[in-house]
């Protein structure tokens, strides 16, 4: 039962102190390195998690769509993902542009197992992290913060010293402080500089480091304050790439993960369509039509929609809702009469105007009332744009 006073059980989210915010003022111009974690975040949190026959696929999928980084699982927690990533890598299935990324706890024998599948790729990652917030600290691991530093310091050196073995692979790092969005600012600053200071990146060969809503706790501003501040108060920031892995526990992932961006974010992580633990990750697919419907590539090819729609409920066994942004069944369909008939004067308008200029449609600037995308740059027709019922009354006749 849901209680009357809900400030007895809740506390509202701390604010950032941070009154000369810079951004607001800033628009983003290019996109942020993509990261799809489906091949683990996403499959992780399936009933039944994929084959490796659907994982090859949908690896396969996302090299088509132009993604660049790929997180193709935990190798450490299961034979299945270890398999996977030795078949990648064996077969030689990883393009020469594109960079797996392994997950790893902090923990000596996971570590070891995690290199160890990567080992011959010619691009690795090895994505390391541990739990710092308060509440994990105290009730998960009856830990202080010293002692949590430790942890993520250690995990550290060992992975340096292991991939140190193997130069045939040009290794990275990246550090995750999970559940940075509900850690205090000072002390995920500390873990993350200690961490830098071991790895010692550069410019040329900077160190990922992601600062993940691991569960979405404030309002989407307040992520952009934390990210902001982070960016003016690290270590080496000059060397490091900043990533983001935004959850949509509040249902504003796609919102914190672009004022994230605004506030000096490099890198974004999610999946296709928000796959992934409870309400899921960010989705890569909404994050990245928004920024085309805003006349800026996002270096992502979402041709055929339906295509990329389709293969990722096959290999999740889960629909994408027909109201999902850009790609649900029905996102381009009107019922309503006047939008009927606004929609249909917008097509015939544009249309005369090609004709008048003597252009091709294409070649004018998108003007049609209710569609913020054309259908056709996302693969569809316009036949199911327009659908009667009884709601349409005499305007969509």
């Amino acid at each position: 039962m849901m209680l009357k006073n809900p400030a007895t059980k809740y506390r509202p989210f701390p604010a950032v102190a941070l009154s000369d915010r810079q951004w607001p003022n800033a628009v983003i111009a290019t996109p942020p390195i993509w990261m799809s974690t489906d091949l683990r975040d996403g499959n992780q949190a399936l009933i039944e998690p994929m084959s490796p026959e659907k994982k090859l696929r949908f690896f396969e999928m996302l090299v088509k769509i132009g993604i660049k980084e790929i997180e193709v699982g935990f190798p450490s927690a299961s034979q299945t993902d270890f398999d996977f990533v030795r078949m990648l890598v064996e077969e030689n299935r990883i393009p020469d542009d594109v960079t797996i990324i392994v997950l790893t706890q902090a923990r000596d024998e996971l570590i070891r197992r995690t290199v160890e599948s990567a080992v011959g790729a010619r691009r690795a990652i090895v994505h390391v992290y541990n739990s710092v917030a308060p509440v994990f600290r105290r009730v998960v691991f009856g830990m202080e913060q010293d002692e949590i530093v430790q942890i993520a310091v250690k995990g550290t050196q060992l992975i340096k010293s292991l991939v140190a073995q193997h130069p045939q692979t040009q290794w990275g790092l990246e550090y995750s402080p999970e559940s940075f969005s509900t850690t205090e600012l000072d002390f995920s600053k500390r873990i993350v500089d200690a961490v830098s200071a071991v790895w010692q990146p550069t410019p040329q060969n900077p160190m990922i480091v992601n600062l993940p809503s691991t569960v979405e706790a404030s309002t989407p501003n307040v992520y952009a304050d934390q990210i902001e501040w982070m960016c003016r108060h690290l270590e080496r920031r000059e060397s490091l790439v900043i990533s983001v892995h935004p959850h949509n526990d509040r249902g504003t992932a796609v919102a914190a993960a672009e004022l994230a961006v605004m506030a000096g974010a490099d890198r974004v992580e999610g999946c296709l369509f928000g796959n992934g633990e409870r309400t899921g990750n960010v989705d890569l697919v909404t994050l990245a039509m928004n920024l085309y419907t805003q006349g800026v590539d996002p270096g992502l090819d979402f041709s055929d929609i339906d295509a990329v729609r389709q293969l990722v409920e096959e290999c999740n066994q889960l629909p994408v809702h027909p109201r999902h942004p850009y790609a649900g069944d029905l996102v381009f369909t009107a019922f309503s009469g006047s939008h009927q008939d606004a929609i249909k004067k917008g097509f015939e308008a544009m249309a005369a105007t090609a004709a008048e200029r003597g252009v091709d449609v294409d070649q004018l600037e998108w003007a049609v009332p209710y569609l913020p995308v054309d259908p056709k740059d996302l693969g569809r027709s316009y036949e199911a744009v327009i659908r009667v019922n009884s709601q349409s009354g005499k305007g969509g006749v």
